[in-house]
């Protein structure tokens, strides 16, 4: 009888842990909030919605820093978490950030080798123009904000994409829009885009004769995943729950959460 009861209360202890132990490791995000440029008020917001995006939805935890020391694969005294611990790395920052050429090749290859992510906001791009890799890597560079802030008219190119296929086929975001340079359709596959049919192309500071103004794209880098989208200057923008879904599958996609064709492609 001993041995019955036994028996009973150890089949339901493990039908109990049985789904504790189901559960998936939550992933890891590291975001870098380092300012070395133009300041952006809207940083904060922006890093804190990440981190809200991770909790509410259970998929990941936000390491928020304001400095690049975790940006390396050395082991670092006490607690601290390396990049080898981490899923994927987030960047809203501006200029030369304060990182040794160890720990760019460590980053670079965080993404190229190991396969894991990197999700760049909006003035991901105008960082690092000293360092042609991370440009290369990242799909471009920031070269003027022609029209400011505005209503920007926006088409989904890709619209059975995860990140964007929530979105209308055509829609407006009040934010502050990059023209990019160094970027090329031959790298990445853009996902949104502007509408140049309904944009002031006369105004001051127009460059791109081809009417190629892209809003957000991904790219396989090597074994890695990117993502860069220039919306978030402002923190509307980041309280829209339409932005907010685009936000939490892309770090969804560059974690390998989901899948998705990076291929690149022409304009439409």
């Amino acid at each position: 009888m001993k041995l019955i009861r036994m028996g009973i209360i150890t089949a339901i202890s493990l039908a109990l842990t049985a789904p504790l132990a189901a559960q998936p490791r939550r992933k890891k995000l590291l975001a870098i909030g380092q300012v070395k440029g133009f300041q952006h008020d809207a940083t904060s917001h922006g890093l804190a919605t990440i981190w809200k995006l991770g909790q509410e939805s259970g998929l990941w935890d936000t390491y928020i820093r304001t400095d690049t020391q975790l940006l390396t694969k050395k082991k670092l005294p006490g607690n601290a978490k390396t990049l080898p611990f981490f899923d994927a790395v987030l960047f809203y920052t501006t200029g030369e950030l304060e990182m040794d050429e160890e720990q760019k090749a460590d980053l670079l290859s965080f993404i190229k080798d190991d396969g894991k992510g990197f999700i760049g906001v909006h003035s991901a791009i105008d960082t690092f123009y000293k360092w042609p890799e991370y440009g290369e890597m990242v799909g471009g560079y920031f070269d003027l904000h022609p029209w400011n802030q505005f209503q920007a008219p926006i088409v989904v190119e890709d619209p059975n994409n995860p990140i964007v296929k929530h979105f209308p086929p055509a829609f407006s975001v009040m934010d502050e829009i990059y023209q990019v340079k160094d970027y090329s359709r031959d790298r990445v596959r853009v996902l949104l885009s502007m509408d140049a049919s309904k944009l002031d192309l006369q105004r001051k500071g127009v460059k791109r004769t081809d009417r190629d103004f892209a809003i957000a794209w991904i790219r396989k880098y090597g074994n890695g995943r990117v993502f860069y989208s220039t919306l978030g200057h402002r923190e509307d923008s980041w309280d829209r729950p339409d932005v907010q879904k685009m936000w939490l599958e892309a770090v969804k996609w560059a974690m390998g959460m989901t899948e998705a064709d990076a291929m690149p492609r022409p304009k439409p």
